[in-house]
């Protein structure tokens, strides 16, 4: 049994309205206790926002949703579906990978039909290899899912069960690049099943191979958009908890929080004192540490995973052999991690993640226009340039951006654009978000599982953490599982995963 708040947990205040915040609320308000959710911002959703920008409908924040079987499992906390409000559009393909040689592979999630593109790419010996792969990926999950990913741990020590060792003969403690290389040996291929190692923070030469985990979600479990946008899933979130007795107070920033001994009695906000028994605290971990009064001491400082530059376009066209997902590999591979986790300067040949999400939902953006997100990693600001020096580097930054992609065949792009929206590491940090980056702290050894920052506080006996910076880590089905977890250290229930009423649709 794992540790769990002690005392009286009535009435929890959730301290942010984002995926984590969120999925706490419907966790907590399904086991009877009674929740006010306290969010700064207008509109609920945290990192997945949404800004109306000249008729155009940007999600701010991530843009692919896997697993949303464990968002349904939040909705049937309160007897609620997913399915009953979010209408979520299957991808097919999940991505689309185009290549410096000028190679193209669709990544479907369907076996068959992958295999037949991995032959059509690479040949039948890498089509035998990716049948292997996804074998392997698939039992991964399994035993990563039921102990790993989804369970509270009060201390290394939890990790001492029969599945450690399963996950051992898995060789989930080698090298992601390694194992991948075990099943397939075409370079590309390999990319595609490792370069998620990215946004846990790592190199896939340094990553353990236990993060092969999130290319399962990304290629096996399927990748979905909803319509209306990634905001429509925390806008129904809200809704749920809501109509299901949430107090949702939205516009107010916390600016303190009450304390009477190792316990905080109230959350208050420039306009009004919340008593509470329990507080569920969502922000980024210095934003949380503030308000509590206190960092926990850690032996060696917390490293951060790289950062990223958006750019959101409206355009007045398109291109057809953009996927809703388009990878856009350059030619380097090991130098462009070199440059975002060690050298902190930017890519010299980008790797990039260009997102339609009009190829799916034409409503987000105005009649006869398309909608455009362009992701280039980039160093944090602890590694590269700071807040200070983005606002010079900005401009031109993402006028090189544009020239990569128009030499990459996307011509025409700068003159189509008529509302955009840059936001880099200086905007991340005016969010609030360490070290300016929004993927939070990276996924070394260090910092996973059990020796992450914990969402338990010490010396603090009723408040809990929930989001990317806590138990399990970055992305959008991890951080909805954090909200759980909280939810169960806070009602004692155990943090195993539950099948959701509604199941996956």
């Amino acid at each position: 049994m794992t540790r769990a708040v002690t005392g009286r947990t009535d009435h929890v205040v959730v301290v942010g309205a984002g995926l984590a915040g969120l999925s706490a609320a419907l966790h907590l308000l399904g086991s009877g206790r009674r929740v006010t959710v306290v969010e700064r911002d207008a509109l609920p959703g945290g990192r997945a926002g949404s800004r109306e920008l000249g008729g155009y409908r940007l999600d701010t924040g991530p843009t692919v949703l896997t697993m949303p079987d464990l968002a349904d499992e939040a909705f049937a906390a309160v007897g609620d579906r997913l399915a009953d409000h979010v209408e979520l559009l299957p991808l097919h393909p999940a991505y689309r990978a185009r290549f410096a040689d000028g190679g193209t592979l669709d990544v479907h999630t369907d076996a068959a039909a992958m295999e037949a593109e991995v032959e059509r790419f690479a040949g039948a010996r890498e089509a035998a290899g990716y049948r292997r792969l996804r074998t392997w990926l698939t039992r991964l999950h399994a035993v990563q899912m039921r102990r790993f990913i989804d369970a509270n741990f009060d201390s290394p020590l939890g990790l001492l069960t029969p599945d450690l060792a399963r996950l051992a003969a898995l060789g989930g403690f080698g090298r992601l690049d390694a194992r991948i290389g075990r099943f397939l040996t075409d370079e590309r291929l390999k990319r595609v099943f490792s370069f998620q190692a990215l946004y846990a923070g790592v190199a896939p030469a340094r990553a353990l191979a236990a993060y092969a985990v999130i290319a399962y979600m990304d290629t096996v479990a399927g990748v979905y958009f909803p319509r209306g946008g990634m905001h429509a899933l925390p806008r129904a979130m809200a809704a749920a908890a809501a109509r299901a007795g949430a107090d949702l107070r939205l516009g107010r920033e916390v600016t303190r929080l009450e304390r009477s001994g190792s316990r905080i009695t109230a959350v208050v906000t420039a306009d009004e004192r919340i008593p509470c028994d329990a507080v569920v605290l969502t922000p980024d971990l210095p934003v949380a540490h503030r308000l509590l009064g206190r960092r926990p001491r850690r032996p060696v400082p917390l490293r951060h995973a790289p950062s990223a530059v958006v750019l959101h376009a409206g355009t007045t066209r398109t291109w057809p052999h953009l996927a809703h997902h388009t990878l856009s590999f350059g030619t380097a591979w090991h130098r462009t991690f070199e440059e975002l986790t060690r050298t902190g300067t930017l890519m010299t040949d980008p790797s990039l993640l260009i997102t339609r999400p009009t190829a799916s939902d034409p409503a987000l953006a105005p009649e006869g226009r398309h909608l455009h997100y362009v992701l280039a990693p980039c160093p944090n600001t602890d590694t590269g340039p700071d807040a200070r020096a983005w606002a010079d580097l900005a401009p031109r930054y993402r006028d090189r951006l544009l020239a990569t992609l128009e030499g990459r065949g996307l011509a025409g792009l700068a003159a189509a654009i008529e509302e955009e929206c840059l936001v880099t590491p200086a905007d991340w940090t005016a969010q609030g978000h360490a070290a300016g980056t929004p993927f939070s702290v990276a996924h070394t050894f260090a910092q996973t599982g059990p020796f992450r920052p914990r969402n338990l506080v010490r010396g603090t006996d009723n408040a809990v953490l929930a989001g990317c910076g806590t138990t399990p880590g970055v992305g959008v089905p991890t951080v909805l599982i954090s909200g759980k977890l909280a939810a169960a250290r806070i009602t004692g229930t155990p943090g195993r995963r539950t099948a959701a009423k509604g199941g996956r649709r």
